[in-house]
């Protein structure tokens, strides 16, 4: 810990706090204590997967599942891999019913305005390109089109690199501006694949940055980070209160030495 502490003021530990330090649950920040329900689909009293009782969706509780398990799948490093590759990791996850479903996904994404995508890029969330989609205050807040936008600014409270007027924000290293991870484990402060092909470019897919709030299209070939989530709620063992905010308080503690294997 004072390691750390002191790479953290040490200008020549820079670079040893950046990859290690990591962010952890904030209490009162966003709406994951309330829209977040935990589901354990073993029975040993941990929660294996968030439902989000406003997407309706749920979430694996392991952000970087691909880097442990990789379940055959060829082309992963430390969880990242380009897009072909994380919709094979996908498949394969689902081949063996991993947790008992045969229908994980790729998160996605539809157009915010209800009809049709527009990539040209814009600050205040009023196109599918750019910062604040979602975000309270934004051209369309609330919308749940984009279901990590959703996730990052308005269930986990996040702010984006820029404001809705394009000032930056202030975000800094090394968890940038992703300084609440909820309940999940391993969010990576980097970007992560959507499930969505980019229409207008078939050689592009739709990613999202949780490191900095952005949402852009980019080639396939690139290597992003995947996590996993299923439509609907799931049958599972339910964790009382007490059980499930003791876990997130341990995960405050333990995260970052976790994090550390899995990238």
């Amino acid at each position: 810990m004072k390691t750390h502490l002191w790479g953290a003021i040490c200008a020549s530990a820079l670079a040893f706090a950046t990859a290690t330090l990591e962010a952890a649950p904030v209490s009162g920040q966003g709406t994951w204590e309330t829209t977040l329900l935990p589901r354990d689909l073993t029975g040993d009293g941990v929660a294996d997967a968030y439902y989000d009782t406003v997407l309706d969706i749920t979430w694996l509780a392991d952000a970087n599942l691909a880097a442990t398990e990789a379940f055959g799948t060829a082309g992963i490093n430390a969880g990242t891999m380009a897009w072909d590759t994380a919709n094979t990791w996908i498949a394969n996850m689902n081949a063996v019913s991993y947790l008992g479903y045969s229908d994980w996904r790729l998160p996605t994404l539809s157009p915010i305005n209800g009809s049709a995508f527009d990539d040209n890029f814009a600050y205040d969330g009023r196109t599918d390109s750019g910062y604040n989609i979602t975000a309270p205050g934004s051209a369309h807040p609330g919308s749940t089109a984009s279901e990590m936008a959703h996730l990052f600014y308005n269930t986990l409270g996040n702010t984006g690199w820029y404001d809705t007027s394009g000032n930056t924000t202030g975000c800094t290293a090394p968890d940038y501006c992703l300084t609440n991870t909820g309940p999940f484990a391993n969010i990576q402060p980097s970007n992560y694949w959507s499930g969505l092909e980019y229409a207008s470019n078939t050689n592009r897919a739709w990613d999202f940055g949780f490191y900095d709030g952005n949402q852009l299209t980019y080639l396939k070939s690139f290597t992003r980070y995947a996590w996993a989530v299923r439509p609907g709620d799931v049958s599972a063992v339910p964790l009382p209160a007490a059980v499930w905010l003791f876990g997130t308080g341990l995960m405050g503690l333990f995260g970052a030495g976790v994090r550390r294997r899995t990238r």
